[in-house]
């Protein structure tokens, strides 16, 4: 008898393609290294600039006071921004302005040329990605391992230091800082098409949801009024305590970073007897190990309380900045490469808890509200790198910047710790 039945042939196995939310977060992490790049550059071309202008280091550290605190003021309006406009526009206009700027510097004759190339348009650039662009990838596209992400994508500032800081110094010593400045223009540049081409406003754009999520998930916040969100979302924000606690905690950490060890680090090594391009060698080191540090604190983030995060990352930054004035010296020695390793550990560590906390107490709101907290963090690195420079002026020496900063890291973790457990109603929105 003959056997009707059929013989089934084995279904295929499909292909689990990725999710094209790690494509954004791919081309997010080239443009946040693109343009961090000339971020960079400010503490080697202290000296160069001194050297052939004559002007103190406090008058070109205003120009980094203005770029840091335009970078920082900017953001909440770019999270605003991205929502009436969308990512990809604000992003690629932004590093066409921080080609800009970048470039024109080699131009200038004059200290207010200076801050207007390097603190405003580069400034304004920069701003318009920074933690906002952070924020709103992370918040959009993922549901899942935001924590994971968020680090990430916060260590390309990191990457860009590390692929930019030890070549700028080379170029620099050789071929002067002109060159050094077209180059890193250049690198900017050069992100734009790729942002243009590959990245995605939503989710929803190609027909997906945001990864780990749902349709749900994938919110449209209001598309017009960018100006009017901004300042109605720090007004409300403004009314909670933890805001105020997570916007003074995160000030004090663009002081001891940006404000402090990312401008003049190079310049006191140089005080000291060490080479320039030795002493930008071991930021890029920092570099090396923020990826490390902050990619391992996003993944800490997804599973430990962050204000205990906060708290340790704060109190042991403070502890190496009281322990670093005697470490100077002519030569690298194991002491300050420990400095050196910890430092870049702790680097933006901070950041993954942080926009935790916002995500928690302020809900859908949290991109603009930490655009606003971002503001604050560089603020105080505005301020710290202002006052530095002056303390170097009339004292000779950084070391009181130094101890100043250690101080100021120590309350910082005191005031993470304030900050409440249980999530609060968001703020509304326009």
């Amino acid at each position: 008898m003959t056997d009707l039945r059929l013989e089934r042939s084995p279904l295929p196995t499909p292909r689990r393609r990725i999710h094209p939310a790690w494509w954004v977060a791919a081309v997010t992490f080239l443009a946040l290294v693109g343009a961090a790049g000339f971020r960079a550059v400010p503490g080697l071309l202290i000296d160069p600039l001194h050297a052939e202008f004559g002007w103190s280091v406090g008058t070109i550290s205003s120009a980094v006071a203005v770029n840091m605190a335009l970078y920082g003021l900017t953001s909440p309006f770019a999270a605003a921004l991205m929502e009436r406009f969308g990512i990809r526009r604000v992003v690629t206009s932004a590093l066409v302005v921080v080609a800009a700027g970048s470039g024109l510097t080699v131009f200038m004759t004059a200290s207010w040329q200076l801050v207007l190339c390097w603190g405003v348009l580069v400034g304004l650039g920069t701003g318009s990605m920074a933690m906002a662009l952070v924020a709103t990838v992370t918040g959009r596209w993922f549901v899942a391992r935001r924590g994971l992400v968020s680090g990430v994508l916060t260590a390309g500032g990191a990457a860009g230091q590390l692929v930019f800081l030890p070549l700028v110094a080379v170029v620099t010593e050789r071929f002067g800082w002109r060159p050094a400045s077209l180059g890193v223009a250049g690198a900017a540049l050069a992100v734009a098409p790729l942002v243009a081409w590959l990245l995605r406003d939503r989710p929803r754009d190609l027909g997906v949801t945001p990864y780990g999520g749902t349709e749900a998930d994938d919110v449209v916040g209001p598309r017009s009024g960018a100006a009017r969100l901004a300042v109605r979302t720090l007004l409300d924000a403004a009314r909670t305590r933890p805001f105020w606690l997570l916007a003074l905690g995160f000030m004090i950490c663009g002081a001891t970073t940006s404000g402090l060890i990312q401008p003049h680090f190079v310049p006191a090594a140089h005080d000291h007897g060490m080479p320039p391009t030795v002493a930008a060698s071991l930021l890029a080191v920092v570099g090396i190990f923020d990826l490390v540090g902050t990619v391992a604190s996003g993944w800490l983030t997804d599973r430990f309380d962050p204000r205990y995060l906060l708290l340790v990352y704060y109190v042991l930054r403070g502890v190496s900045l009281l322990l670093l004035p005697p470490l100077f010296g002519p030569e690298v020695r194991p002491d300050m490469l420990a400095f050196i390793i910890f430092y870049g550990l702790d680097w933006v560590a901070t950041v993954p808890p942080t926009l935790a906390l916002c995500r928690r107490h302020f809900g859908t709101s949290a991109p603009v509200v930490f655009g606003w907290v971002f503001a604050s963090h560089q603020v105080g690195g505005a301020l710290a790198a202002f006052v530095a420079g002056v303390v170097r002026d009339e004292l000779g020496s950084y070391d009181l910047a130094w101890y100043g900063g250690g101080a100021l890291s120590v309350l910082a973790g005191g005031l993470s710790l304030l900050v409440r457990r249980h999530r609060q109603a968001a703020p509304s929105t326009p």
